[in-house]
């Protein structure tokens, strides 16, 4: 029994030294993220990691297997700054769709990890689309705060997020103002308060709590949840978008010294841009809406990314809440826009290398994850070979390697797609229901 343990892990132990075997990526065109873009550089990789970069022209070493990658790009992977990846299957169905909670009576407590599924069928999609990893956020039910996000890793067999407790995310503006009781002021309340009862409880003056009234709406529970971000454990992300509401959320590192604060959708972030950026505070947002959808976005306009990032402003693409037309898949295609907009006259767009940094680098930085979103010695190996320019809608995907470790892009839908394919032979029943 002992032996057969033993050899089951020895076997397990070399699977897992083959699968993260040591690489040799040469010919191609290699973004790092870490500095200009490098024609027929070779990129290193050995144990999960990236090892070095040889200039081009440069002999491999023994010992690694040779990938020609000469037509082709190298990039690191890429980084969903906001994404509902495993927690809603299918968003119209309640059984499916754990992203909110309206009738709890827990809100800032609430754990999106403890309901993250790594099984569900759009995180192969979005991987094949070269997304390596992603910030997976629930949103708010019955109350401004939504709960504590995740960062996940999109690797095959990935049982564990890399983190649990990553971020704390909370609604203002209208759809806050809607949810605290109709109007902005009673949002700010209420974010003030929870922040108050969590500053209270860290300092050992916590009131006796009335936090069982609804009137309240933060439990005990929630106001420790909250004290995670009051120490800067946790980033608050808050949802925000007119000029005005933003100026007020950039109060809140000067009331609780320690908020790390990061603004999300900020469609009206350009005009307070020069504050924003003062303030060092990081934008996540779509930069994708010009018309003025709600009261909030009176001033939207497709230039807000690249006025944010001339500002200095570092700016993340991601969805700003459930919205349809965002899928993570597309991240490449919505950054490739940004750079369109430069070329447009009038226009504010990004240059290649910042449109490319707002899909890799900025959101793994705003999310803590040093490692990741670049190619440089000790960055973890989360690498997508690419067809052609990855910003171009004729670029795709050709080969993903996430920890060092090649991926399949197999998925629900190509296995469908050859299922069915024309001219194959059928019985009587659909293939799902043959023993």
């Amino acid at each position: 029994m002992i032996r057969g343990l033993l050899l089951l892990l020895v076997l397990l132990a070399g699977a897992a030294a083959a699968a993260q075997e040591r690489l040799a990526i040469t010919g191609g065109r290699l973004v790092t993220n870490a500095g200009p873009v490098q024609s027929g550089a070779t990129l290193l990789v050995a144990g999960g990691r990236v090892e070095r970069v040889l200039p081009a022209g440069a002999a491999v070493p023994a010992g690694y297997r040779v990938i020609d990658a000469a037509g082709k790009w190298v990039t690191p992977g890429l980084v969903a700054g906001l994404a509902q990846l495993g927690l809603s299957e299918v968003t119209g169905g309640a059984d499916a769709n754990d992203t909110r909670a309206p009738a709890s009576p827990a809100s800032a407590s609430l754990v999106a990890a403890s309901a993250w599924n790594p099984a569900e069928t759009s995180i192969p999609i979005t991987r094949r689309a070269g997304v390596t990893a992603a910030a997976v956020t629930p949103f708010p039910g019955d109350a401004i705060f939504a709960g504590q996000g995740l960062l996940v890793s999109l690797a095959e067999g990935a049982r564990a997020p890399i983190s649990e407790r990553a971020f704390q995310y909370v609604a203002l503006g209208t759809p806050g103002g809607r949810i605290a009781g109709g109007s902005r002021s009673a949002a700010w309340a209420e974010l003030v308060n929870g922040l108050e009862e969590a500053r209270r409880l860290r300092t050992g003056i916590a009131m006796p709590f009335r936090d069982q009234h609804k009137d309240l709406r933060i439990t005990r529970d929630d106001a420790e949840a909250l004290g995670l971000v009051l120490s800067g454990a946790q980033p608050l992300l808050v949802r925000v978008d007119r000029a005005s509401d933003i100026r007020q959320v950039l109060r809140l590192p000067a009331l609780y010294p320690g908020l790390r604060l990061v603004l999300v959708s900020a469609h009206e972030g350009w005009m307070v841009a020069d504050e924003i950026a003062r303030a060092r505070v990081p934008v996540i947002t779509l930069g994708m809406d010009n018309l003025p959808a709600s009261f909030d976005q009176l001033a939207a306009t497709m230039n807000n990314v690249g006025r944010l990032v001339a500002a200095g402003v570092t700016v993340a693409l991601g969805t700003p809440d459930l919205d349809a037309s965002f899928q993570p898949r597309l991240l490449a295609q919505y950054a490739g826009n940004m750079v369109a907009q430069a070329r447009i006259p009038g226009g504010v767009g990004l240059s290649w290398g910042e449109a490319f940094a707002a899909i890799s680098r900025a959101p793994a930085d705003i999310f803590g994850m040093a490692d990741r979103g670049r190619l440089e010695p000790g960055a973890a190996a989360d690498i997508v070979l690419w067809s052609g320019d990855p910003l171009e809608l004729s670029g795709f995907p050709e080969r993903v390697w996430i920890g060092g470790v090649e991926q399949s892009l197999e998925t629900r839908q190509s296995r469908l797609a050859r299922r069915y394919a024309p001219g194959q032979e059928r019985g009587g029943l659909p293939e799902g229901y043959r023993r």
